[in-house]
């Protein structure tokens, strides 16, 4: 019963990211505001972590299985793709390079506010 209410909430939260990205017309994805809903409502104490987390983590876990009907589409298609591989490929290599300079820049940020506050609170 626990694991049904914690999949209830999780379903609850992306449901309000689907109507949200009805509503509010910026071509932002409903797993975008999903996402920011749940951090809010974790961030804000309204929701526990211990809510939602033994379901969150079993998704997680399954989350590559989720990726198999994608391939099999892209497969489907493959006389559609191959003709532009290359493009594809550069495209695939300059977002992963983007991402992990923008991802390890947010980190050194991070790290350097919580290394402030953490010799602010020895001052004290």
């Amino acid at each position: 019963m626990r694991h049904l209410k914690q999949l209830l909430i999780i379903l609850s939260i992306s449901f309000a990211g689907e109507i949200l990205s009805q509503y509010i017309p910026l071509g932002i994805p409903a797993s975008i505001y999903g996402m920011v809903i749940m951090f809010t409502l974790l961030y804000a104490g309204s929701l526990k972590l211990e809510n939602v987390k033994e379901v969150g983590d079993f998704l997680v876990g399954i989350m590559g299985i989720m990726f198999v009907p994608a391939t099999v589409g892209i497969i489907d298609c493959w006389d559609v793709f191959s003709k532009s591989i290359w493009l594809y490929l550069i495209v695939i290599v300059v977002t992963t390079i983007v991402v992990m300079v923008v991802s390890g820049l947010v980190t050194q940020a991070i790290g350097r506010i919580e290394k402030r506050r953490g010799e602010g609170r020895d001052e004290a």
